[in-house]
């Protein structure tokens, strides 16, 4: 029997999930949760940084305190893109930022006056997002950042937490890969992008793979914990994405994937990376996921809109959890409009922009809580199709099991309209694989594990899968049909 602790962060809130592999059978217990909430001053946006390591402090004294627990391993996980510089004493040079913070707005712009789009995407093969690291570090240049001017290393977000537990600075492939400067066929840095924007290459980690031993616990840090100075630090697949990617249950091919979470996460795994005019021109990426694996895949604002939503009607004394909002929007009526998504990536009063939006197109306002949800919801799985049909079209081939995993795998009604919308069937669970992922991962890097495809096999025995089959018709079509006409984002 095997303990392992995964730290999975995310945009919401983080957790110190504890793993027990027994007899190949993994076991999941929560040990602590937290809030991730960002910090606005002035008008910038930042992660409450040393709030989150103090919370994994805190997770490390649970297991080894209060449950006196002999760990096999730890390792951490976070959402991507975001970064801390570190300074030549190893301490931060400035507070980590949002990906939402305003100062990215127009940075694409700005550095593709410098660097040509498409000669960004021939190195990178990498969606184009305005929060991307490499707009963020643009941005820290046209400002003059005296934080990148001393700055010594950059470490993306779970790099900076490792580096913290073991003094060990790298980077994690999967991680790196979220960057835009990272090149997944040559398999290193695009040091040649930060050539031609002036940026210094010199603050870029040696670059690791999924399941590397990192090293122990600093003593500092297993002391308090009362954890031993010996318990081993993984780099697991640092990004949440990979790490659920991990935790997929698939078996053989055509199949597809949708992490649902804060994001929604749809691609397919390959063994090289697409990277031509065609995946530009669908704005797809390529990100790394475990074993060399490539995630071809889109980011879509997933539950965002309802978390956002949530938050609206809470601040007008309207409480509602999110199986209530589900409930409400399966009861609401169908098709009233629809929206893009990824037209709602700032924070704030979502509910109000989603009807301005409505009126704006010259569409129906959702009238109630209901129809709001379902339109969010209704949307969603209208951009899931899109975005299906776009890999098809890039692979030709048909998918014909999408695998949705992750948190919103336990909203059913998403999941019957996303069967519904893309006539596929739809499996849904396990709603814990970022932190499956997470373990399965320290679980091969300690030999406990073989391979990729023995840690699904792990994923089948463990977990319960529920089958959505589709129930697609002609109003879905005609939703579809509204979809793609939509005004782009």
């Amino acid at each position: 029997m095997q303990h392992y602790l995964a730290f999975d962060l995310g945009a919401e809130s983080g957790r110190a999930i504890l793993g027990t592999l027994n007899e190949g059978v993994l076991s999941l217990e929560d040990l602590h949760r937290f809030p991730n909430i960002p910090v606005r001053i002035f008008s910038a946006l930042y992660w409450d940084t040393l709030r989150l390591w103090h919370e994994i402090q805190e997770g490390l004294r649970v297991a080894g305190r209060e449950r006196k627990l002999e760990l096999t391993g730890i390792g951490i996980d976070t959402w991507g893109v975001d970064f801390g510089l570190v300074g030549a004493d190893g301490a931060l040079v400035d507070n980590p930022r949002h990906y939402r913070d305003a100062r990215n707005n127009g940075m694409m712009e700005k550095t593709f006056a410098a660097v040509p789009r498409e000669e960004i995407f021939a190195h990178t093969g990498l969606q184009f997002m305005q929060f991307n690291t490499l707009y963020q570090l643009y941005a820290l240049k046209l400002a003059g950042s005296p934080a990148l001017e001393t700055a010594k290393t950059l470490l993306m977000m779970p790099d900076l937490l490792n580096y913290w537990m073991t003094g060990v600075a790298r980077s994690d492939v999967t991680i790196a890969s979220t960057s835009q400067f990272y090149n997944p066929a040559a398999k290193r840095w695009s040091t040649e992008l930060f050539d031609k924007l002036g940026l210094p290459s010199s603050i870029l980690p040696p670059i690791i793979q999924p399941g590397t031993l990192l090293g122990p616990l600093l003593p500092w840090v297993a002391e308090p914990a009362g954890l031993a100075p010996s318990t081993p630090v993984f780099v697991t697949a640092g990004h949440d994405t990979a790490a659920a990617v991990a935790a997929v249950p698939a078996e053989g091919e055509n199949w597809c994937y949708i992490s649902s979470g804060t994001w929604s996460l749809l691609g397919v795994e390959l063994d090289e990376p697409i990277i031509n005019d065609q995946c530009h021109a669908l704005t797809l990426t390529n990100e790394i996921g475990v074993e060399g694996k490539v995630r071809l895949l889109k980011n879509i604002a997933g539950l965002w809109l309802l978390q956002e939503s949530r938050k609206a009607w809470a601040l007008q004394g309207e409480e509602y959890d999110y199986a209530t909002l589900a409930r409400l929007a399966e009861a609401a009526k169908p098709f009233t409009a629809v929206i893009d998504p990824d037209a709602f990536l700032e924070p704030g009063s979502m509910p109000e922009r989603i009807a301005e939006y409505c009126r704006r197109t010259s569409q129906p306002v959702p009238g109630t809580v209901g129809e709001t949800c379902r339109t969010v919801l209704e949307s969603l799985a209208l951009r899931y199709r899109e975005v299906l049909e776009s890999v098809e079209k890039l692979q030709g081939r048909r998918i014909h099991v999408i695998h949705l995993v992750g948190g919103g795998s336990r909203n059913t009604v998403l999941n019957q309209f996303v069967a519904n919308a893309t006539a596929r069937e739809v499996l849904a669970g396990p709603s814990e694989a970022t932190a499956i992922g997470n373990i399965l991962v320290q679980a091969i890097g300690s030999g406990k594990i073989k391979n990729l495809s023995e840690a699904r096999q792990v994923v089948r025995r463990s977990f319960e899968i529920q089958r959505f089959i589709p129930r697609p018709s002609e109003e879905w079509d005609r939703a579809y049909e509204r979809f793609r006409m939509r005004p782009k984002s």
